[in-house]
């Protein structure tokens, strides 16, 4: 379809459904790059403002995602993450036929707010760890998290997670070879800045956060955490 000037038709419009029309028709598959923002422009003889307004109009719909400092590309398809007893974030994906990934990006010793005191049965003020991660699906970020363990019962937890990103691993060097879900609590908002930049999203894309209470075979509490989800790439599914 090429747009046409005078046709009653906003040129952003008819840009958006040139590129819709690719999209739908498979000749831009989940995951292509889409040309800059200066490529369509020039392609289509129009201004930037006309390009970023189709590309805004599908971002809207789902069509597209912006990773910030990458590029436009073309949405894949939404990844199921399953909450039950056994979360696993590995092999919620790897049960996908999916690659997964995780880096931590920062850890802390802080004294634990209410929450996660309680989360924890700490007192409030107790010295705790904080890790915070974020988790990949073939190499695109998908999710962050902040995971807060007792100083205490685990006083080498930011060493094991030097040697294993993996919370699941971490712990298994930590003496906690298994351990369950005994609470997770769902909600969604938009995400503040340091949320955003780490999952490479729009601020006034909204996010799923998770907050989540693990537990030993003992049901003594062995991690607090908190994630947040790229509310277009991840829907979370509930086990029951």
């Amino acid at each position: 379809m090429q747009i046409e000037r005078g046709a009653g038709v906003a040129l952003w419009r008819q840009i958006q459904q040139t590129l819709e029309a690719g999209i739908a028709s498979g000749e831009m598959a989940p995951g292509t790059r889409l040309p800059t923002e200066m490529d369509l422009a020039e392609r289509f003889d129009v201004n930037r403002h006309t390009v970023r307004r189709a590309i805004s109009g599908l971002e809207e719909r789902g069509l597209v995602r912006v990773d910030q400092g990458r590029g436009m590309f073309v949405a894949e398809n939404v990844v199921d993450y399953t909450v039950g007893r056994h979360t696993r974030f590995s092999e919620n994906i790897l049960h996908q036929s999916r690659l997964p990934g995780a880096r931590v990006v920062a850890t802390q010793r802080l004294r634990a707010a209410p929450a996660v005191a309680e989360a924890l049965n700490l007192r409030a003020g107790t010295m705790v760890a904080m890790v915070r991660r974020v988790g990949q699906v073939d190499g695109r970020v998908v999710a962050m998290a902040e995971h807060f363990f007792s100083l205490r019962r685990f006083p080498d937890v930011f060493e094991a997670f030097k040697e294993e990103p993996s919370v699941s691993r971490a712990l298994a060097r930590l003496g906690v070879p298994d351990f369950v879900r005994r609470t997770t609590r769902i909600t969604a908002r938009m995400p503040d800045r340091l949320e955003a930049g780490l999952l490479q999203q729009h601020r006034n894309r909204p996010i799923l956060v998770t907050e989540s209470v693990d537990v030993d075979g003992d049901d003594a509490p062995v991690e607090y955490g908190v994630a947040r989800f790229a509310g277009d790439r991840v829907q979370v599914v509930v086990e029951s």
